[in-house]
């Protein structure tokens, strides 16, 4: 039997309608601020962050195998069908982003409107809504 922290899953889960939220009303009104751009760093940070922390709750949790890297994170749970096959490539690219954001923020164009801005919010909802039917599924 497995253990699997649905606990924890969920309070991130539950993080992803202010953060989608957030970007969305961040694409569409941008203009190029300083409070927009870091509002904008901090909400794409979240969803990484939210991202790999339920994909490592569902590594932990399912014994998948070891993660050795971000991708690899989200690689491992669509694999395990956690979300939709075609979502992977965007979470890829999503979590590539965690080193520009925490290590080099202080190149990081914060006056430039991200293009991940403009298409995760539909796709951090459909990850959740996924990992919840990919949890009642397997458990």
């Amino acid at each position: 039997m497995y253990y699997v922290n649905r606990e924890q899953i969920e309070v991130r889960l539950q993080a992803i309608p202010d953060i989608a939220s957030a970007l969305q009303s961040l694409a569409s009104n941008w203009q190029g601020t300083l409070l927009e751009g870091l509002a904008q760093e901090r909400a794409l940070h979240l969803a990484i962050e939210t991202i790999t922390d339920v994909g490592s709750y569902l590594i932990d949790g399912f014994i998948l195998r070891d993660a050795s890297s971000y991708e690899d994170i989200v690689e491992i749970t669509g694999e395990a069908g956690a979300f939709p096959a075609a979502m992977q490539p965007l979470l890829i690219e999503l979590v590539k982003l965690r080193k520009p954001l925490v290590q080099d923020y202080y190149s990081w164009p914060r006056t430039e409107l991200h293009a991940m801005t403009c298409e995760l919010p539909d796709q951090l909802r459909e990850f959740g809504h996924s990992v919840e039917q990919y949890l009642e599924r397997e458990l």
